[in-house]
């Protein structure tokens, strides 16, 4: 099992991970003229074959969850099929809009989690939290907003909005799924099978859709590994470590500046200019996430993994 609870340790994981979230787009981009399904498939794929070592060295120290309580595997494999299909539509949203826009209406699953949070586990969250979250909300809105204000023109808007928005209800209910699921099980014995179910249900859907492909273009391919790296090891991997200790609506509120950092990226790398607006929208952001994280959880976990 993992090391006791520490706030510096969950708090300087999350950090690192989140660091990653805003490259995932501006690394998806790159591959936009080829197969969305196949570089989702490779980047799920290979996030679980480099968990693999890990894996067999704690099954062989015995730190391995081996066993599973009660419904936990069909709770996990279940999270992985979710997980895959918010991958799925996500990645190929990017293939059809910009890059704010998939980001901001990926990431409106706070307002999701707060209320199902509320309802579901009777969690009682701080006024601050409430105001913070619609805060910060509404500024990577007027952040996704400010793309139709620009001369830049993608393939088809509408449709890549409405898969970035459904990709963000399937990240909501995956999320709350590993919010119960963690409590029992140490990190590895949740991502292990989840990430696995994930990479496997990438594969049935490029399978089903494409076929097998004949040929992988080099960009597809070290795209697809840099982003099982980062976005995918790092920064949910991050976020399923701190799910256990940390509510989800507060961490969901962390990945809204996931728009900021890509669109900045996407500025520097592949030159789409944001306008004016958008530094009002992160600033706005900015502030919503400041105001949801101003007062601590009022419940963490204290014993170890």
């Amino acid at each position: 099992m993992d090391h006791p609870y520490s706030k510096l340790k969950v708090y300087g994981i999350l950090a690192v991970g989140l660091s990653t979230f805003g490259i995932a787009p501006v690394l998806v981009k790159f591959a936009t003229d080829y197969s969305a399904l196949l570089l989702v498939t490779i980047r799920t794929i290979g996030a679980f074959l480099m968990l693999i070592p890990v894996y067999l060295y704690q099954k062989k120290s015995k730190k391995y969850d081996v066993k599973s309580v009660g419904n936990e595997s069909k709770w996990m494999a279940l999270a992985g099929i979710a997980l895959g299909l918010h991958f799925t539509l996500w990645t190929s949203s990017l293939f059809f809009t910009s890059v704010a826009s998939a980001s901001v209406l990926v990431t409106i699953h706070p307002i999701m989690l707060i209320i199902a949070e509320r309802v579901l586990f009777k969690m009682k969250f701080a006024s601050t939290v409430w105001i913070g979250v619609f805060i910060a909300f509404s500024g990577s809105v007027l952040l996704g907003y400010s793309d139709y204000s620009s001369e830049s023109t993608f393939a088809n808007p509408v449709l890549g909005n409405a898969m970035a928005f459904a990709a963000a209800a399937i990240f909501a209910v995956y999320f709350l799924i590993g919010r119960t699921v963690r409590q029992n099980r140490s990190w590895l014995g949740y991502v292990f099978p989840v990430y696995g179910y994930a990479a496997a249900t990438c594969l049935v859907i490029l399978l089903v859709v494409e076929g097998i492909p004949t040929h992988i273009e080099p960009v597809v391919l070290w795209a697809g590994i840099a982003l099982a790296v980062g976005p995918q090891l790092m920064g949910h991997g991050s976020l399923n470590y701190a799910v256990k200790y940390v509510s989800p609506t507060l961490l969901s509120t962390l990945i809204l500046t996931e728009p900021i950092f890509a669109t900045i990226l996407a500025f520097f790398i592949i030159g789409e200019l944001p306008e004016v607006l958008s530094f009002i929208a992160i600033f706005v952001t900015l502030i919503g996430v400041t105001l949801t994280w101003k007062k601590k959880p009022k419940r963490l976990k204290t014993n170890s993994e």
